[in-house]
């Protein structure tokens, strides 16, 4: 009988564990060719106050239109109002399959250190907030269990100095697509006491196929390092770039 009721035991913690809902909130810093310092784009995707064109949000690989349009894993479920005027979006998304949601924000590109700033910060564990679906209540900002940043690298632009918790009671999941994020991020994200899965070496383009193929793996409780060759391929089927240099391009932890 021992035997039984532990055998029952150990089938429900795993299934709990399995069925457990997970947030991901992701910040989206648009693109801006006037406010940020960037090889200018066409000025229809580099209006970093429209959000509806814009290279990192509505274009093709923009976040918004890859994952509504491009990938059948996530379903958007709501727009959610902002009371926040510099976040000009905010999308809920849900995974078909699983109980996991993605929490899109889109920041105006002239408030790029704000987001960078938000970003930090809730990596530290602050500014945690709830949204409603249905029958749930959602954690996201510093209590989603993963966070990434999207959109220029403004740390090469401008000094950053955000305020730190000196203790946090779990440490964060952060994903930095935006160029030399690991050099320009590291003592930053120490600071914030995160754990960097997958952040980037050199230049690139932050968009949203390798946010997606990165956060596939984060969700099959893949290793940092499995996680970099995900984004490696798929970076390297979208830029043709070679996958050497994909690899290079990506690297997970300090």
């Amino acid at each position: 009988m021992k035997i039984i009721i532990s055998l029952i035991t150990i089938v429900l913690s795993s299934f709990a564990a399995v069925s457990q809902t997970k947030t991901i909130h992701v910040f989206v810093a648009l693109c801006d060719n006037i406010h940020q310092g960037i090889v200018p784009v066409p000025d229809k995707i580099g209006n970093g106050q429209d959000p509806k064109n814009n290279l990192y949000w509505g274009a093709g690989y923009g976040v918004k239109n890859f994952f509504k349009v491009k990938t059948k894993d996530w379903q958007l479920i709501q727009t959610v109002p902002s009371d926040d005027p510099i976040i000009l979006e905010r999308l809920l998304f849900k995974h078909i399959t699983k109980d996991i949601y993605v929490l899109a924000d889109a920041y105006d590109g002239a408030k790029i250190k704000d987001c960078t700033e938000n970003f930090l910060r809730s990596a530290n564990g602050q500014l945690s907030f709830e949204l409603k679906e249905k029958s749930k209540t959602l954690d996201f900002g510093g209590g989603s269990d993963l966070l990434a940043y999207v959109g220029h690298n403004g740390l090469m632009d401008f000094e950053s100095n955000p305020s730190y918790q000196e203790s946090v009671t779990k440490i964060r999941d952060i994903i930095i697509l935006a160029c030399y994020s690991k050099r320009y991020f590291e003592p930053q994200v120490r600071k914030a006491k995160a754990n960097p899965i997958l952040w980037t070496t050199h230049l690139m383009a932050p968009e949203a196929y390798t946010l997606k193929s990165a956060i596939d793996g984060w969700i099959a409780n893949e290793s940092g390092e499995q996680i970099d060759e995900r984004a490696a391929q798929s970076y390297h089927t979208y830029q043709k770039c070679g996958i050497r240099g994909a690899r290079n391009l990506f690297t997970t932890g300090f």
